[in-house]
């Protein structure tokens, strides 16, 4: 019988230095000292998450609101808690000064796989309210035209969207369609 390993600690400064500017180009999502290696994305994966970004862009634009994608990581520390985590799209509203990660988003956005989907749902949910200036998180699925919302002014309570309906982004005050950020569809 071969005994357990205990996983190594690894503080979030050594974290930070190490994932930082990554010359392997891998990136690693970081929860109370133990890192996680990130999947590769899908195609469809790619166009929900750009179909949503350009929207958020342009709709942002001129406004102190800045968009991001999936190289920004979102940083979470409390207490007893510290998470460093890679959402496919944020939007921040507030002057935020670390060059590799936001802790004030407004709102983020993840696009579930079969491999993500219960991870995102649960532990990332759990962590991204712990952010104060987090109002919205939003779910979409990468192969199926199906939107959730979670919102803080709900008590994170889901709402769920889906074709030829609209939702809007209360944070940034944008009204969108199901079917644009699934156009690829057909």
């Amino acid at each position: 019988m071969s005994a357990l390993t205990k996983p190594t600690y690894l503080s979030p400064e050594d974290y930070l230095l190490g994932e930082n500017d990554r010359p392997d180009g891998l990136k690693y999502e970081y929860v109370n000292g133990q890192t996680y290696l990130m999947a590769g994305a899908s195609r469809g994966h790619n166009l929900v998450a750009g179909n949503f970004f350009l929207s958020l862009g342009l709709h942002l634009k001129g406004s102190p609101c800045q968009v991001f994608q999936s190289d920004m990581k979102v940083g979470i520390q409390t207490l007893n808690d510290t998470r460093y985590y890679y959402p496919d799209v944020q939007v921040t509203c507030e002057e935020e000064t670390a060059n590799h990660f936001n802790t004030a988003p407004c709102l983020i956005v993840e696009v579930l796989s079969s491999s993500t989907a219960r991870k995102d749902r649960t532990e990332k949910l759990a962590g991204y309210r712990l952010i104060p200036a987090l109002q919205e998180y939003v779910l979409c699925s990468q192969d199926t035209p199906v939107v959730e919302i979670y919102r803080k002014r709900t008590e994170w309570h889901m709402e769920l969207y889906t074709r030829q309906q609209r939702f809007l982004l209360e944070s940034i005050n944008l009204e969108m369609q199901v079917d644009d950020l699934y156009s690829f569809l057909g």
